[in-house]
C-alpha cells in the first residue's frame, strides 16, 4: 500500500531521509535504501473496554514515525534518533537492555524476530517523526510497527500485517515491559483513509466504518499533565471489574467477561456489587454498547449523534469509572456551550493526556484560539493543539 502524503508528511520524511544519508553517507549503495511510515493513533469511542473482551473504535491519523533504513551485510544494528540526535548500536547476537529507553522499542522487535525464529542481517535506520510522545497517540506502538515492518520487507520474513501486530504487542509486553493491549499496534497498521476501525477485542475481528472529514475535523488538545495515579488506579480499575464479574457469574455461568452481560443485568445486582463495583461495571456495559450504537451512527452519516456519544462516555469516564482528572474535565466543560463542537471526551487511560473533540472545519481556529486562552488563564499552562486526519497505515512510502 502506498497512499499519497500531504506536503508536510513529505517534508517530514524527506527530513529524516535527509538526515540518514548526513549520518550514514555513502556507506551503502542509495538503491538498497527505504523509507517507511507507522502512524499514531486516536480512538472515537471504547475506553477501557479492551482488557474487558469489548469493543473499541480506533483511527491511525496523520502523526507518525519515519523510519529510513538499509540492510547491512555484517551483524550490526546502528540505531540513529533524529529528534534526539542520538546513535545506539549493538550486534544482533546481544540484546541486553541500555541504559538509555530509547532503543529498548526497536530492540525489542528484534527480540521478537529471533524468538520466532526468523533470520535477519544488521542493519542501519535513522527515524523521526511528529507523533506527539505522551499525548495518548500511541508513539511506541507506531514505532515498534514500523520497524517490523520494515524487516518484514527487507528481509521477506513472509509476516502478515496481522502477525505484525500481534509481534509488536508481544515485543512491549515482553521486552520493554508494558502491559498494553493489542488495539495500539492494531490501529497503527490497520488504519485506513477516513474510516475508523471497530475492532472485537475478544475475537480481534474487525470492520471498518466511514468517517467523512468534509465537515468536521478532529482536534487534540493535550492537558500537558500526567497524574501519578495512573498505573495504579488503571490496575485497581481491572480488578474491580473481575470482582463485578465474580459476583454476576453465580446468576449466569456464562458470564466470563463484562462483554458478556448488559447493564440492565448489572443494574439487577446492583446492591450486592455495591456502590464502587456497581458503577464500574455499568460504565464498561454501557460503553460496549455505546461503540456499537456509534457505529451505527457512522453508517446513517450522523456525526452529530456520534458527538453526543463522545460526551456519554466522557461523564461516564468522570463519574463512574472515576479516570478523568479536574484538567481534563475542564476541558471538555469548556466546548459544551460551543455551537461549533458537536463531541468530546477525554482518550486514553485517563489522568492527563488529551481530549479528542470533534469541531466544524471552519470554526477550528477560534476553537483552539478560545481553548487556549481558557487553560491558560485557568492552569497557566500552554495548551498544545493537534489537529489530525484519518489516513491509512503501516506503508512503505516512495518519496518524490
Amino acid at each position: 500500500m502506498k497512499s499519497a502524503l500531504t506536503v508536510s508528511e513529505q517534508s517530514l520524511a524527506a527530513f529524516v531521509k535527509e538526515k540518514y544519508f548526513a549520518k550514514f553517507r555513502d556507506e551503502i549503495s542509495s538503491e538498497k535504501v527505504r523509507t517507511f511510515r507507522s502512524p499514531g493513533r486516536i480512538n472515537l469511542i471504547g475506553e477501557h473496554t479492551d482488557y474487558n473482551n469489548g469493543f473499541v473504535l480506533p483511527a491511525s491519523v496523520d502523526k507518525a514515525v519515519y523510519f529510513v533504513i538499509a540492510p547491512r551485510e555484517d551483524d550490526q544494528v546502528i540505531l540513529f534518533a533524529t529528534d534526539l540526535d542520538e546513535t545506539y548500536s549493538f550486534s544482533l547476537g546481544d540484546l541486553s537492555k541500555p541504559a538509555a529507553s530509547w532503543p529498548h522499542y526497536q530492540i525489542s522487535i528484534v527480540d521478537q524476530i529471533h524468538k520466532k525464529g526468523l533470520k535477519i542481517g544488521g542493519f542501519q535506520a535513522a527515524f523521526g517523526g511528529n507523533v506527539p510522545v505522551g499525548a495518548g497517540l500511541s508513539s511506541s506502538a507506531a514505532l515498534e510497527c514500523c520497524l517490523l515492518f520494515a524487516l518484514n520487507e527487507i528481509y521477506s520474513l513472509g509476516l502478515n500485517r496481522f502477525g505484525i501486530v500481534k509481534m509488536a504487542q508481544k515485543a512491549e509486553n515482553e521486552y520493554v515491559g508494558v502491559q498494553c493491549g493489542i488495539m495500539d499496534q492494531f490501529a497503527s497498521a490497520f488504519g485506513k483513509q477516513e474510516a475508523v476501525i471497530r475492532l472485537d477485542c475478544r475475537s480481534l475481528e474487525y470492520e471498518y466504518f466511514p468517517f467523512p472529514m468534509d465537515e468536521y475535523l478532529i482536534v487534540l488538545c493535550d492537558t500537558s499533565v500526567k497524574h501519578s495515579l495512573a498505573s495504579s488506579e488503571y490496575n485497581t480499575r481491572r480488578l474491580e471489574c473481575e470482582k463485578g464479574i465474580s459476583i454476576l457469574q453465580k446468576y449466569d455461568a456464562s458470564i466470563q467477561s463484562l462483554r458478556d452481560t448488559t447493564p440492565e443485568f448489572v443494574n439487577q445486582h446492583r446492591e450486592e456489587l455495591g456502590d464502587v463495583v456497581y458503577r464500574r461495571c455499568k460504565f464498561i456495559t454501557e460503553e460496549i454498547r455505546r461503540v456499537q450504537d456509534a457505529c451505527d451512527l457512522l453508517i446513517q452519516g450522523n456525526l452529530p449523534d456520534f458527538g453526543k456519544k463522545m460526551y456519554e462516555t466522557h461523564y461516564g469516564l468522570q463519574d463512574e469509572y472515576e479516570v478523568s482528572c479536574e484538567e481534563l474535565d475542564f476541558l471538555v466543560a469548556e466546548t459544551v456551550e460551543n455551537q461549533a463542537v458537536i463531541g468530546a471526551r477525554m482518550m486514553g487511560g485517563g489522568f492527563g493526556g488529551c481530549t479528542i473533540n470533534l469541531v466544524k472545519k471552519e470554526a477550528v481556529p477560534a476553537f483552539e484560539e478560545t481553548m487556549k486562552a481558557a487553560y491558560l488563564e485557568k492552569y497557566h499552562i500552554d495548551l498544545p493543539c493537534y489537529k489530525v486526519k484519518i489516513t491509512d497505515g503501516t506503508e512503505e512510502i516512495i518519496l518524490n
